[in-house]
């Protein structure tokens, strides 16, 4: 491989400049630290090349070498540590917030990974300026709690190790993988500005209340939801749900009248909800319903479980909102109903299950419809609401058209069991809008 000849190269050329102390300056013979870089990024190269190439017998040769490395070890740490920052600087170009990476890394390699490259955001995002940094970013950092936990910069992949108690070996080879992942990342749509491009003007910052989604509000849309959730009757459960939505549709049309008011100028935005397996399809369309009853539009990257959400910040917080919450209900109910088994004694689980979640997204869907159009009447006598909500709509559809030009849409998957069918419309009619810290997690 050219770049395990340019490693041995770079290492004959040290010793001989190490060996003949007395050669004369001009001749072209390098330090020996920049001889070892040079060995070190040769080999860094042919081991990513490997990993490619999925060539074992190549990947173990050259994370061995890297993990025995002769010289300073620091040399290897270092060569690692400044591609895996250049890499996570790439990563951002390409569309990927934090918290989007952060969930990909866990989800494709392992927490230890997760945790190399979360230090690894942190030492990025640290050189620029807090007044340039987007607000998701700064919140997105604190959930990952990715600061600035090691003393020494040089010393950081040792103290990782010893946190992790890793070998070096490991260490070497955690790099390596995730360096890799980080280099075949798709590039996802840009939803607001890459740290240090953009900051915020005192023009934009005294308009942020406008736009941000009223805290009381959603506190009043939260407390009738974890009522709902816990009321055994199903009227009333249906009725503090579908208060809930109007109650967030109304909001988003204060919002929207607000705006036009103040002559804000503000946009669609943008989100990113994640869409795990199993059942990803049904659980993507139930989005795609919460986010349209909000007036958004849900793009889902079917290989990535995740979608993007675009629409009004009010919006999307109510989507986020609501979606996280049908999620856990859903799945509580659909564990709750069991296994499944036909008259034969074969397992029916998966098609129940699938079936019961498209049925939940389907009949939620007309729920929340229901409750968004009453509110919309309601507020209809206002003569400047209509353009306004008509304006948004066509924003966020440009929007989506913007940025997703060759979008194209799915075929649902057909349904083949009836009794996952009705289970989840029922399911559907008992449930509440909007989770609580209370609620467990349940899995499928």
């Amino acid at each position: 491989m050219p770049d395990a000849r340019r490693w041995r190269q770079a290492t004959r050329s040290w010793a001989r400049g190490a060996s003949h102390p007395g050669e004369s300056a001009h001749q072209a013979t390098p330090a020996p630290d920049a001889a070892l870089r040079d060995a070190a990024e040769s080999l860094v190269s042919a081991a990513l090349q490997a990993l490619t190439l999925d060539d074992a017998s190549a990947w173990t040769l050259y994370a061995d070498r890297l993990s025995a490395f002769h010289g300073d070890p620091r040399t290897v740490d270092l060569t690692l540590l400044r591609r895996l920052r250049s890499s996570v600087r790439t990563a951002w170009e390409r569309g990927w917030l934090p918290a989007d990476l952060a969930r990909h890394t866990a989800r494709e390699l392992s927490a230890r990974h997760r945790s190399l490259l979360v230090d690894s955001i942190a030492d990025e995002l640290r050189s620029y300026g807090a007044a340039t940094v987007d607000d998701r970013w700064r919140a997105q950092l604190e959930a990952l709690g990715a600061d600035i936990w090691w003393d020494s910069d040089d010393e950081r992949l040792t103290a990782w190790r010893a946190r992790k108690a890793v070998s070096m070996s490991a260490s070497v080879k955690a790099a390596l993988e995730l360096l890799r992942l980080l280099a075949v990342l798709p590039r996802l749509a840009m939803i607001g500005p890459l740290p240090g491009t953009t900051a915020r003007s005192d023009t934009s910052a005294r308009r942020a209340p406008a736009t941000a989604p009223d805290q009381r509000m959603l506190g009043k849309v939260r407390a009738l939801l974890a009522k709902a959730e816990s009321t055994e009757f199903p009227e009333e459960a249906e009725a503090l749900s579908a208060r809930a939505q109007e109650l967030m549709t109304k909001h988003s049309i204060d919002h929207a009248l607000l705006s036009v008011s103040q002559e804000d100028p503000s946009g669609p935005d943008g989100c990113r909800i994640p869409v795990d397996a199993p059942y990803e399809s049904p659980k993507a369309v139930l989005l795609t319903v919460v986010a349209e009853a909000n007036r958004c539009r849900a793009v889902w990257h079917r290989d990535l479980g995740l979608s993007t959400v675009l629409g009004f910040p009010a919006d999307l917080a109510a989507t986020e909102m609501l979606f996280t919450s049908l999620l856990v209900q859903a799945t509580s109910a659909m564990v709750r109903a069991g296994s499944q088994q036909d008259m034969l004694g074969r397992s029916r689980t998966r098609s129940f299950r699938h079936a019961f979640l498209n049925a939940y997204a389907a009949r939620i869907g007309e729920r929340l419809q229901a409750a968004s159009t009453r509110a919309t009447q309601e507020a209809a006598t206002n003569q400047d609401l209509l353009p306004v909500l008509s304006a948004r709509d066509e924003a966020v559809d440009q929007a989506v058209n913007d940025l997703f030009p060759a979008l194209t849409r799915g075929r649902a998957r057909r349904v083949s069991n009836y009794e996952g069918w009705i289970a989840g419309r029922a399911a559907a009619d008992l449930a509440a809008l909007q989770s609580n810290d209370e609620i467990p997690s349940a899995t499928p």
